[in-house]
């Protein structure tokens, strides 16, 4: 696992290879129970490939998302798209990113969807500084940069997280970088930013994290919002033990650190996964590693809450052996009765990673283990739609070995 409180630098596609590597050692499991799982699409390349971190979903049914690779074939395993899978399992490449003449590339994250359906996202690589973007896609397929990061000065780089969309269409996001600056450990690039882009196109910074004093580093989730606009989300590093936080950043741009995790039974290094929130302002989330679980190294991982105090709850750690998940990248998504739904990079009874449940007692049921054949290595959120059926993306795996969109009725 990697144990370290900075990612890697160099090239954004190098440090998704890298980490496909780290984490791609098998774990020696026993079969699980299967649930009614139905792969929607299958990527080949052309059409896409390596989905991005989760999925939206519109009132039609039909989903909408990234892959990081596909598509024209002017990169490192083409420069990635935006695309629609129909309820029918129907795929349609909406945008395909060029990495040339400013236009971004390799994206991986979720995408938010207005009014019209103009769809916002974000690269993390590409644009007029090639240090990733913020983009629009409207239901004709035209695509617009709203937002070039340069990579200089307090400015952010390299956006892994999607994007929050506010009612008056401003939107909001994390940079894993900032600036040329170096981080707290003194080595390599800042330590990461919070940012908005408003309708006209005009980037502000909101907070630049420093990893010293307690503070957070190297955000690579997206941020959710409370009705009074304060914002939550996680830091990869930083904190008091250089694990990982869970922040908040008010509207006038105070940051608090309401917790730091130490890499032990409490968990360490929260990943990609946005934080679920509940109606009482309880955070629900994951981190990749830490826990009691024997099965990994560092632990496997756990489902955590913390309190609007900041006082941290371990929900559940995952064993990462008999068939249970490992390593949770993505965050969870929170149903009306209170079970939380989510995946592992890892684990199961092929050690393809698992879609999981635990309900409000703390009991995990692992709800399908992928076998590589119908996907492999989710890590992104999954949508759950109003029957409570979940529809989420697997990041390799299936025919091709390019990835899957799957739906799983529980």
């Amino acid at each position: 696992m990697i144990q370290t409180t900075q990612p890697m630098e160099a090239r954004p596609y190098r440090l998704r290879i890298a980490l496909a590597i780290l984490f791609g050692a098998a774990l020696l499991v026993p079969a699980a129970s299967a649930q009614t799982f139905t792969t929607l699409f299958t990527f080949d390349l052309g059409d896409g490939a390596f989905p991005g971190v989760g999925l939206i979903r519109d009132a039609k049914g039909n989903l909408y998302g990234t892959t990081y690779a596909g598509g024209v074939d002017n990169c490192f395993f083409g420069c990635g798209l935006v695309f629609k899978v129909d309820t029918s399992g129907n795929e349609t490449v909406l945008y395909a990113f060029t990495g040339s003449r400013g236009d971004g590339e390799t994206p991986d994250a979720s995408l938010v969807m207005d009014e019209s359906g103009t769809l916002y996202g974000t690269t993390v690589d590409g644009g007029a500084s090639s240090h990733g973007t913020v983009f629009k896609v409207n239901k004709s397929g035209k695509e617009t940069v709203l937002y070039s990061f340069t990579g200089s000065g307090r400015d952010g780089k390299y956006p892994f997280a999607g994007l929050l969309r506010d009612a008056y269409g401003n939107l909001y996001g994390t940079n894993i970088y900032s600036g040329n600056t170096s981080c707290n450990d003194g080595a390599g690039p800042g330590c990461g930013t919070v940012f908005k882009v408003d309708n006209t196109g005009k980037e502000t910074v909101l907070y630049n994290f420093t990893g010293i004093n307690g503070d957070g580093s190297y955000p690579i989730a997206g941020l959710v919002q409370d009705k009074s606009g304060t914002m939550y989300g996680t830091t990869y590093g930083g904190g008091d033990s250089g694990r990982g936080t869970v922040f908040k950043l008010t509207k006038s741009g105070k940051e608090s650190v309401l917790y730091s995790f130490s890499g032990g039974a409490d968990g360490g290094f929260p990943e990609y996964g946005y934080l679920a929130l509940d109606s009482k302002g309880n955070l629900y989330g994951t981190t990749s590693t830490g826990g009691s679980g024997a099965g990994c190294s560092g632990g496997c991982g756990v489902v955590f809450k913390v309190d609007k105090a900041g006082k941290e709850t371990v929900l559940y750690s995952f064993a990462g052996e008999n068939g249970d998940g490992a390593n949770p990248y993505a965050g969870v998504v929170l149903d009306s009765a209170g079970n939380l739904y989510g995946t592992t990079f890892r684990g199961g009874q092929s050690v393809f990673g698992t879609v999981f449940k635990l309900d409000k007692t703390g009991k995990e049921t692992v709800l399908h283990s992928f076998d590589d054949t119908d996907g492999a290595n989710p890590h992104g959120d999954l949508v759950l739609d109003g029957k409570g059926n979940l529809y989420g993306a697997a990041q390799s795996g299936g025919e091709f070995d390019f990835g899957t969109v799957f739906k799983l009725k529980p």
